[in-house]
Parts: C-alpha cells; sequence; structure tokens
C-alpha cells in the first residue's frame, strides 16, 4: 500500500477511531500522514505543536497507538508500526 492511498481513507480510519475511544481521536486527529516505507506509517504533529501546550497530546498518543495499529489492520488490511515527526 501507498502512502496516498492511506491518505485516501485516513478520515475513515479516524472515524473508526472516534467510535472506538474518543480520547485517541483526540490523540491523533491532528497528525499529517508523513511517510509510509511499507511497514512504519511516520505521522507529523509539527503543526499542532505550533498551537501550543493545549494541544500536546504526546503522551495519550503512546498510551493509544496500539488502537490506532489495529483500527488501521482492520479498515486498510495492512500491518504498520507508528513513528512520530
Amino acid at each position: 500500500m501507498e502512502l496516498r492511498e492511506i491518505r485516501d481513507c485516513w478520515n475513515d480510519v479516524l472515524d473508526a477511531l472516534l467510535a472506538t475511544d474518543r480520547i485517541a481521536w483526540l490523540a491523533f486527529f491532528d497528525a499529517r500522514l508523513a511517510d509510509f516505507d511499507g511497514t512504519t506509517l511516520t505521522l507529523d504533529f509539527s503543526d499542532s505543536r505550533k498551537l501550543g501546550a493545549a494541544h500536546e497530546y504526546s503522551a495519550a498518543r503512546i498510551k493509544q497507538r496500539q488502537l490506532l495499529i489495529s483500527i488501521i489492520k482492520e479498515l486498510l488490511n495492512i500491518d504498520v508500526e507508528i513513528a512520530e515527526k
């Protein structure tokens, strides 16, 4: 799967995340998909960090990462690791 294909489905991933766990959705909704090398999906949060501490969910993202991975697996049928930029 290519990054473009993941981007095309990203709103579906976020919708499923929201339906499952609102905290997880808050942790990932403002991610930009930066890169996918076939294994690792790199998420870029640099824009959200510009908004200040109120939008800094890095601690929550660590706890919710596995849920995001499982939803990507369920919807896109790919195994990924998540990295942050």
